[in-house]
Order: structure tokens, then sequence, then C-alpha cells
């Protein structure tokens, strides 16, 4: 996977080497049976995404690292999935040896990925459209999308789901911008609004 090689070179990148079985541990998570789009096909869609904008990246290898970390921990039952995907993404890179700037980064890069305000800096606005990319995606992956996070959210009854899913679709479709990036702004703020509408309409 090409998501694998970006993680040799992000650790590479920054001299260290990654614990043992690091890697391993993650790629179980993202192969928990409770996760239907949280998945490694989420990661390399991540990576796949993250190509046209690496470029705008001050330290590209931190936002590699975070994109592993992001969702290494999600439980829907959970409030505090990216707080634990954060730690684990700092306790890691301290026990790898990273300066204590480069864990506190990354970590403040996979909080972003709450989505609760517009991210600050290139490099959490890079890690934070790609992570968004899925929303601009073409009308059936969109719609697959949709299904999946539903499986995920299976233990929740159908209305209190609908409702609940129409108010985060309308949390990004009211922003004055979905995307912080050009490219992403260019080539996929559009769709993601098209998407965004016809799915609120279809739950509504």
């Amino acid at each position: 996977m090409s998501e694998t090689a970006d993680w040799d070179r992000a650790w590479q990148a920054l001299g260290l080497a990654p614990p043992a079985d690091l890697l391993s541990a993650l790629n179980a998570r993202y192969a928990e049976s409770h996760r239907a789009y949280h998945t490694l096909q989420h990661l390399t869609e991540c990576f796949e995404q993250l190509g046209p904008v690496a470029a705008l990246s001050e330290r590209l290898p931190e936002i590699q690292l975070a994109l592993w970390f992001h969702d290494a921990v999600y439980d829907t039952r959970a409030q505090d999935n990216e707080q634990q995907s954060a730690d684990w993404a700092r306790e890691a890179l301290a026990s790898a040896g990273a300066a204590r700037e480069v864990g506190e980064r990354v970590h403040a890069l996979v909080m972003a990925t709450r989505h609760a305000a517009v991210p600050e800096g290139i490099d959490a606005q890079v890690l934070v459209d790609v992570d968004l990319s899925i929303l601009g995606a073409e009308t059936a992956r969109f719609a697959e999308y949709e299904q999946q996070i539903r499986r995920e959210y299976v233990w929740v009854p159908e209305q209190a789901y609908r409702g609940a899913r129409v108010r985060v679709l309308k949390s990004f479709l009211e922003r004055p911008k979905i995307y912080a990036t050009p490219w992403f702004a260019e080539h996929r703020e559009a769709r993601a609004r098209a998407n965004l509408a016809r799915s609120i309409r279809e739950l509504s």
C-alpha cells in the first residue's frame, strides 16, 4: 500500500525509527470489526487525496503520521476518540526519540480532525481538507460513505440517527467554506455542497 511507503518515508524524514510493532498495531485498529468507513479504505483515500496538496505543507512527514493516527482510536459510543488517538501519536513519537515539539505538532494535527473549529496553519488545513475529501467524492462513493457511517452507528435508532446526521451534515454545509486549500476549493467544494444538500434532503 502506498500509505505504508508514506509511513516509512515519514519516519525516515524525521530521522527516526518507529517503535516495534506500531504499524501492525495501527493496521489492526483500522481493521476492527465495528468499523465500516473509518478503515484502511479511508486511510488509503486520504493518502491519495494528499497528493495534490502535499507541496503546500510545511512539514509533510508530520501530516503523514497524523493521518495514520487520526482515526487510530474509533468508538462511536465515545467522545474522546481524537484525544486518545492524538495522545497515542505523541507517546509513539516520544518513545522513538522525537523532539517534544514534533510530538506536540502531530498531536495538534490529530486534534484538528475533530472538525470543531476552522483549522489554523497550512499543515492543519491540508490535513483537514484531506480528511474531509470524502464530502466532495463522486456521487456513488459519497452514497457508499453515508451507508458506511450508518453501519458504524447501527446501535442508534433510525429517527435519532437521521436527526443527528442531518445536524452534522448541516454544520459543514453552513460553513462559508468547507475546504481551506485552493485545490480542494476548486475541485471539491461545489460537489461537496451538492452531496451534503442531497443527503440532508434524503435523511429529512
